[in-house]
């Protein structure tokens, strides 16, 4: 594991930041979650301010940005599918059955892995760690929006480890969306395939593959927990529609991630987390991602102009 920390030469955070990002749930099917701020000062705590807060809770939800992580070293739409061609993987996902999950599961990991990548952000304020994936074969990646935001430089690590220098094609703030480029290595790159997000169901088995915490190439394992949900990110922040909710892990550094399919399909993007409104904490299996058939409309569009004119 120290091995891992070495390797994304970035520290990890020693404290969790100061501002919130909320998120709040609209037109989302069934009980709402609660979420609460993710940083805020301990309080003390007494009968009457539990009680306000869990009424609160109930009537408004925040979250935080699954996000990236950030360590200061400084001072203080179109329906055009996304080129699928490419180098892809040699490897291919059995079909599911009753007795190889974990045959599946394996296969599906080597196939995604070579598709993700770790993002590292320079900014006036320091350094930041996201993560993206590659969706067309000229060298286009996709994350968050949140991940580049004020980056002052970007350099992508592929699978293999190779360094790139990547430029920022475009964004889409109101989506959390945004679009690199790096150019491809004489060898290739290996392109993630996207699925279509309206198939998904509640309780179908998916993977997040990112770098949380800047421990690269981190796969973790879940459900999808609901669909159609809207989250907002808070204050000037995005508002995501039809977020995918699943209980797959997603931590600081997972963002502009992949949520897979058990075919290896790309089905969403991990963005944010939820956090537990009585503790203050991350909630547990609580995370959101941008479904893919919004990726599939917005990032063409990026590609093609920079920016976003259809939704």
């Amino acid at each position: 594991m120290q091995d891992l920390y070495v390797e994304n030469q970035t520290p990890l955070p020693h404290q969790v930041p100061t501002e919130p990002a909320p998120t709040s749930y609209q037109n989302a099917p069934g009980p709402m979650p609660p979420v609460s701020p993710r940083r805020s000062r301990s309080r003390v705590r007494t009968g009457s301010m539990i009680a306000l807060t869990l009424l609160l809770a109930v009537v408004l939800g925040v979250g935080m940005f699954a996000g990236w992580q950030f360590s200061r070293t400084g001072s203080t739409d179109t329906t055009t599918a996304v080129s699928q061609s490419g180098t892809g993987s040699a490897t291919t996902a059995p079909s599911l059955t009753s007795n190889n999950i974990e045959a599946v599961r394996e296969a599906v990991i080597a196939k995604v892995r070579p598709a993700v990548v770790q993002v590292n952000v320079s900014t006036s304020n320091g350094s930041a760690i996201g993560s993206g994936v590659i969706i067309d074969r000229r060298g286009y990646i996709v994350t968050n929006n949140h991940v580049v935001d004020g980056a002052q430089s970007v350099e992508v690590v592929l699978y293999n480890g190779t360094n790139l220098q990547a430029q920022l094609v475009g964004t889409d703030p109101a989506d959390d969306l945004a679009v690199l480029k790096i150019t491809p290595p004489s060898s290739g790159l290996t392109v993630i395939t996207l699925g279509d997000s309206s198939k998904l169901q509640v309780g179908q088995e998916v993977l997040a593959i990112g770098n949380p915490l800047g421990i690269t190439q981190t796969v973790t394992n879940g459900i999808i927990s609901s669909v159609g949900r809207n989250v907002s990110e808070g204050q000037g922040g995005a508002t995501i529609t039809n977020a995918i909710q699943t209980d797959a892990p997603i931590n600081p550094g997972n963002s502009g991630g992949a949520l897979v399919d058990m075919q290896g399909n790309l089905i969403g993007i991990p963005t944010l987390t939820a956090i537990d409104p009585e503790f203050n904490t991350p909630a547990n299996g609580v995370g959101f991602a941008i479904p893919s058939n919004h990726v599939a409309s917005i990032v063409p569009q990026i590609i093609q102009t920079g920016s976003v004119t259809q939704n």
